[in-house]
């Protein structure tokens, strides 16, 4: 954890939210505030201290478990919680998940923790079993079902249960609390639906306590939640059930100033480091790559996933000339991305560097069907009849892409370069890939999931920062590079966003997929291992 000492909650006052009816019940909320800092931090340097709240967490166990209606019971049954990674966001939830389970003075309470994924919602569940087992009096009331993800209260017979997106059945939820974790993750809004509509109807006070980093997909539950937040926070509408809490940078804030970062991290200095932060900024300037992630992560901002992934300045910094001939006989990987018949065809090969101080070498070649240039260019306004001219992209015979002579072409650079493997995309031509094999050539299918693209296409950005490839500025390939919108997944990995990219991205797909087999393979010139055992589908 950071240096700073822990900032402590000074003059609390109830949130502008409360409602006309409702007052601050100061014993219930020291009540909660208590609970939560008998418990002790579970994990890095501050394990096994006590779990004292940052001042910015006890506002927020104030607001919900001391405003209480008329009634006596509390006004907020749902809060949303929108906060960078790395702000004690998992503890707070295990705190509040036990709360409701074990000291809300409920019979029977039914509590879940809810994530996309089993593996997520096992996280605040771990985390909330570490506090059991280091909180004596709790240990010895508690009874832990580890291996189905499950506690059970045994003086109010209480249970917390973990469910996932993926893993549940759809009635018989009574429900007292929900903690729902990474909320932009779910995968749709089923199980939010079926946890926060009707099931708590028999319970006088269930809390739905949501807690997430912002995400980037505008269509899901978590965006939904997120507006309506926002939208309370500003004032346009009123839910006085609802609380509200979003910490983040607004989109037009500089995202790489420090006073930024303290806005938008409330835990800053105490959870994580600034020094983190400024490390992680500055990879993002470096990379225009990681700009989007690091927005979102660190500063709670909801990005679009799409932002344009190539600096084309540094692209054209590689545009050293590369001679087809000075190559003969030299060890290459080919990538083919073989997309519609109608459309651009691209083949790629990449040629290992053989010393310390050579670069990866790019060979770039494009084909379209001669029939629809003229119409292509009016429609696309693309320089294709140009590029032609120039002998950058060849035309087939007909209205639809020649594979015929694509494989002939192939099989006669294969007589001019050691081409060691052809990777391609394999939902694409199993008729072109059988004819490449009965000439020769190793054939490699190659997924195009963030698994198998994210490696070459983070590696490809890295080789061309530091300038350790040459692609001869080809035209059409610095096009394609140019059309390149990226898809981030929550782990971090990256891919080529076909349908994001309204512009054709074939030649930089293919490079993407030569690159990896040529990383990975270099240059050995033994024997491949696809001739004895097979292909190997990836």
């Amino acid at each position: 954890m950071g240096g700073d000492s822990l900032r402590k909650l000074m003059d609390y006052k109830p949130t502008q939210f409360m409602a006309e009816d409702a007052h601050y019940d100061k014993a219930a909320a020291d009540y909660a505030v208590g609970f939560i800092e008998c418990l002790c931090h579970t994990k890095g340097t501050w394990a096994g201290k006590p779990f004292e709240l940052i001042d910015w967490q006890e506002r927020i166990i104030r607001d919900i478990f001391g405003i209480l209606k008329p009634n006596g019971y509390r006004q907020f049954n749902t809060a949303y919680v929108e906060i960078p990674k790395k702000q004690g966001k998992s503890e707070l939830a295990a705190a509040v998940a036990l709360l409701l389970c074990c000291g809300d003075g409920e019979e029977r309470a039914e509590v879940y923790g809810c994530a996309a994924d089993r593996q997520q919602a096992s996280i605040v569940f771990e985390v909330a079993a570490d506090m059991v087992r280091m909180c004596p009096a709790l240990g010895k009331r508690v009874k832990l079902l580890a291996s189905q993800k499950r506690m059970v209260y045994l003086p109010t017979n209480s249970f917390y249960q973990v469910l996932s997106a993926e893993a549940y059945s759809k009635h018989g939820f009574n429900v007292h609390g929900v903690v729902f974790d990474e909320l932009h993750t779910q995968p749709n809004r089923k199980l939010f639906d079926v946890m926060t509509k009707g099931s708590g109807d028999a319970r006088a006070q269930p809390l739905y306590f949501l807690i997430t980093t912002a995400g980037t997909d505008t269509n899901s539950i978590c965006y939904e939640t997120h507006a309506k937040a926002q939208d309370i926070l500003e004032g346009r509408k009123r839910d006085l059930t609802f609380y509200p809490v979003i910490y983040g940078a607004g989109i037009d804030e500089d995202w790489t100033s420090p006073k930024v970062w303290k806005k938008a991290n409330p835990s800053l200095g105490i959870t994580v480091g600034i020094d983190k932060v400024k490390a992680a900024c500055e990879s993002a300037q470096q990379n225009p790559g990681e700009e989007n992630s690091f927005r979102q992560l660190r500063l709670n901002q909801w990005v679009k996933q799409s932002v344009r992934w190539m600096p084309m300045e540094r692209w054209d910094a590689c545009s050293h000339p590369v001679h087809e001939d000075e190559l003969e006989g030299r060890v290459c990987y080919g990538g083919l991305d073989l997309s519609s018949t109608m459309d651009i065809t691209a083949f790629i090969l990449v040629f290992p560097p053989r010393t310390e101080e050579e670069t990866f070498i790019v060979l770039p070649y494009f084909w379209m069907p001669e029939d629809n240039i003229d119409l292509r260019v009016r429609r696309d306004h693309v320089p294709y009849d140009v590029w032609q001219r120039q002998g950058f992209l060849e035309t087939t015979e007909g209205n639809v892409v020649h594979y015929g002579y694509i494989e002939k072409f192939i099989e006669r650079l294969g007589e001019k370069f050691n081409i060691r493997e052809i990777a391609f995309d394999r939902w694409g031509a199993v008729q072109m890939v059988q004819n490449l094999e009965g000439m020769g050539f190793t054939v490699v299918p190659f997924g195009q999931g963030f698994a198998s693209m994210s490696p070459p296409t983070k590696e490809l950005m890295k080789l061309v920062l530091e300038q350790r490839i040459a692609h001869g500025g080809h035209p059409v390939l610095r096009w394609n590079m140019d059309n390149i919108f990226i898809r981030t997944d929550p782990a971090g990995n990256i891919k080529a966003d076909k349908a994001k990219s309204t512009e054709k991205i074939d030649g930089a797909v293919a490079l993407i997929m030569a690159l990896d087999r040529a990383v990975r393979c270099g240059n050995d010139v033994s024997e491949s291992v696809y001739d004895e055992r097979g292909i190997l589908i990836l």
